[in-house]
């Protein structure tokens, strides 16, 4: 083969490289734009999970204390605290607030109350302080991720709908048995809160 046909096979070939250079190389950085938008979406999630969990056990802590109070002062309604049903929430969006911040995103939605399946939670929205960043995708450089998430608080006891609230029960809680009693209580009686409710994400 003559010089000058080798020649002319380098130079058809050259524009080809070039072409397959280009292409791979385009495909890694949309690659690494999609994983750098997958991340920070994994991110904004994360965030809103444990906002919404926090707000949940800022609830569950509320429903002790209620539950604490109406033992303490012969309220009839503790059976309503220890179903759940006294559903206030007062520092549920502080909580989440918190949550979020820790985690570098900013509640945009809620905190709102919402029915799990009977059962009282919370749903919460977030998004990223921090912008996806420059990638090859146009308009990518401000976005910033967002995400929602549900939690929902569970009480873990099984109340008899013919209890009565004026007299001693013994109620049991996913397997434990613990004492109720209205006319002789006292607040350190009170199990931990995790005993009597569950807090966990909706799914």
């Amino acid at each position: 083969m003559s010089p000058a046909h080798l020649r002319s096979d380098r130079g058809s070939t050259l524009p080809i490289y070039i072409w397959l250079t280009a292409i791979l190389l385009f495909a890694a950085f949309a690659f690494f734009a999609f994983a750098q938008a997958a991340s920070a979406r994994n991110g904004a999630q994360s965030a809103a999970d444990g906002a919404a969990l926090a707000a949940a056990q800022s609830e569950r802590d509320e429903l002790m204390l209620g539950l604490g109070d109406a033992l303490n002062g012969g309220d009839d309604d503790w059976l309503d605290w220890l179903d759940g049903m006294a559903f206030k929430g007062n520092g549920a969006g502080a909580a989440a607030a918190r949550l979020a911040a820790a985690n570098d995103a900013q509640v945009v939605g809620g905190p709102s109350e919402r029915d799990v399946d009977g059962y009282p939670g919370y749903w919460v929205e977030v998004e990223a302080l921090d912008a996806v960043g420059d990638t090859i995708i146009p308009g990518t450089e401000n976005q910033r991720a967002k995400a929602h998430a549900t939690a929902v608080v569970k009480p873990r006891c099984d109340v008899p709908l013919d209890a009565d609230p004026k007299k001693a029960l013994q109620l049991t809680c996913d397997g434990e048995t613990f004492d109720f009693e209205p006319d002789d209580f006292d607040l350190d009686d009170l199990p931990d809160a995790s005993d009597l409710f569950a807090v966990h994400l909706a799914d």
